[in-house]
């Protein structure tokens, strides 16, 4: 496991109209990955934000 898994466990997901899943960013505090999302989701794109802990091993689920 690397240092940013640990110290950067939440991601904020973008999924596109098609359904493809990108990692947008990596924070410290859940409080901050959403606050992120909801930033980009009142932007009134077509794309959903959401907000994911990674696992402890480092993965998450947005590979898609």
């Amino acid at each position: 496991m690397n240092d940013s898994a640990i110290t950067l466990p939440w991601l904020v997901v973008r999924q596109d109209d098609n359904g493809n899943r990108y990692r947008v960013g990596r924070f410290a505090t859940e409080a901050e990955a959403q606050r992120i999302a909801d930033s980009f989701d009142s932007r009134g794109h077509k794309q959903l934000y959401w907000v994911e802990r990674l696992e402890g091993n480092g993965e998450d689920g947005a590979a898609g």
